[in-house]
């Protein structure tokens, strides 16, 4: 897995089944693969001469594509696919636009042949007690947990509780956790920069819809409305009320180094470290509590 820099009433390291069929995941399209060729090379800017450079290819034979004058081979589409960096999902799509057959798989992750998968997404949830981990879909909707997580989770409205559980949406919804983090406005800030590259990444029309729902969610009285100046540490700051006083945590992402199925590429688990003495004394306390 390849590391980069947010309960269920289940057993806290149980993975819920996610919203996907065991048969091949295809998005429905009419349009030609020529028309997808071209959006996904303007997402990435990329002229017509450099993604036929990056393909060993014409930029004559990469304009006839484009045009619909040529078909590309199977080989061909997964070759520009390739040098677009396009998630399999939507490789899938390309494939069914140009006449093949789909190749990548989505599973559940409750599927036989994901069991590897599971156990070490399972592991790490677990070896990371006691500090929160949880692992989250595509949509940033609530896949699995480690028992930590719920203490962060008290006091949201049961309705933002019930699966599926969007982290997002109950991290910055007035009813939800919002009120609990000192840091609400920068953190938003960081939260709303995360979406774009992903919805820059993907094209995710979800996720953009997603990202406008939040940005429509007001601001609790009494947040921090400083977001200006040199921020202190290495890397961003969640700052979290509870009872045991503010906690202060930076996270990591872990991502799937080299899937070959849309559930595992989709799979992200975030995990919140103490970035100080206190957060962690205070995390080792309530974790031996009763």
């Amino acid at each position: 897995m390849t590391r980069q820099v947010m309960a269920a009433n289940r057993d806290p390291t149980t993975i819920r089944a996610m919203n996907t069929s065991p048969s091949i995941a295809v998005r429905a399209t009419p349009r030609a693969f020529g028309d997808h060729l071209r959006d996904w090379r303007q997402r990435r800017r990329l002229s017509q001469l450099d993604l036929a450079q990056e393909a060993e290819i014409s930029t004559r034979h990469l304009s006839f594509v484009e045009t619909g004058r040529s078909v590309p081979s199977r080989e061909m589409v997964l070759r520009l696919a390739e040098r677009l960096d396009v998630p399999l999902r939507e490789r899938n799509a390309l494939l069914v636009a140009a006449g093949y057959a789909p190749m990548y798989r989505e599973r559940s992750l409750d599927d036989p042949a994901l069991a590897a998968a599971r156990q070490a997404v399972e592991l790490i949830l677990r070896s990371h007690e006691p500090y929160p981990a949880l692992a989250v879909d595509r949509h940033w909707n609530l896949v699995a947990a480690n028992r930590m997580l719920p203490h962060l989770m008290e006091g949201a409205d049961p309705s933002l509780l019930q699966p599926p559980v969007n982290v997002l949406r109950l991290s910055l919804h007035p009813l939800g956790l919002a009120p609990k983090i000192a840091n609400l406005v920068q953190w938003r800030a960081h939260i709303f920069e995360r979406l774009r590259q992903q919805i820059h990444a993907t094209g995710d029309s979800a996720l953009a819809a997603l990202l406008d729902q939040l940005r429509a969610f007001p601001v609790p009285e009494g947040s921090d409305e400083n977001i200006e100046g040199e921020l202190l540490g290495v890397a961003m700051p969640f700052r979290f009320r509870t009872p045991m006083g503010t906690l202060n945590f930076i996270s990591t992402t872990t991502i799937f180094g080299t899937p070959v199925d849309v559930t595992l590429q989709e799979l992200a688990l975030e995990t919140f470290f103490p970035a100080d003495a206190p957060t962690a004394e205070a995390l080792h306390r309530l974790a031996a509590g009763p």
